[in-house]
């Protein structure tokens, strides 16, 4: 009887960015597990992911990152996918002031349909731009970070800001609090039928 291949690493990790549509999200993503960034991107529609493996302590840790669309239309499918999230990256843009006060709308969201421990971190993208076209400031991102108890990164997929850290800095919490727990759970497979499947529509809009 053949014998299955031993897992290439220790810990599987399931992620999920959300946020408003045009936040950035999906820059965020290609920029970690690529290291690419494209000044135009295509929206997602439904749910797509992308796998990166990281090396922390001499453990292998695979990290499965769920990237979800942002409008409101799609929010019935993405709602599957808090089920089984380790972790969740909450984004927000700099120069969209209604993308930052949706974030409580979010976190309801995580506290419906998320595991009570779920770690999570407030991310603000799009920090690169002129401070002239910024209107939340760095403050008032702390702010509601500390209010919900939570870590907080200014990030700039464009400029490659911050964007390991947060991705590193939230596996290194789950690590340590799985290692607590004395256990590993795996995430849940959800499967994406033909309604729900990663596609893309040819709409353009500034990304990072």
């Amino acid at each position: 009887m053949a014998v299955a291949p031993a897992a290439n690493y220790d810990y599987l990790i399931k992620l999920l960015l959300i946020g408003d549509s045009g936040v950035g999200k999906s820059c965020l993503l290609l920029r970690f597990s690529d290291g690419s960034f494209n000044t135009s991107f295509i929206t997602t529609i439904g749910i797509d992911f992308k796998i990166r493996t990281i090396e922390l302590d001499g453990k292998r840790l695979k990290l499965q990152i769920w990237d979800t669309a942002g409008q409101e239309r799609f929010r019935t499918i993405t709602t599957a996918y808090y089920r089984g999230a380790m972790g969740i990256l909450l984004v927000y843009d700099v120069t969209d002031e209604s993308s930052f006060n949706n974030i409580r709308n979010w976190i309801r969201n995580i506290e419906q349909h998320a595991s009570d421990n779920v770690n999570k971190v407030l991310i603000a993208n799009k920090a690169d731009m002129d401070e002239s076209l910024r209107v939340v400031p760095t403050s008032k991102g702390q702010a509601l970070a500390d209010e919900y108890g939570i870590k907080f990164f200014e990030t700039s997929a464009k400029t490659n800001m911050n964007v390991e850290e947060v991705f590193i800095s939230i596996a290194q919490d789950i690590r340590k609090r799985l290692d607590e727990t004395g256990s590993k759970p795996q995430p849940q497979t959800v499967s994406i039928n033909k309604a729900a499947e990663p596609t893309q529509a040819p709409q353009q809009s500034s990304c990072c």
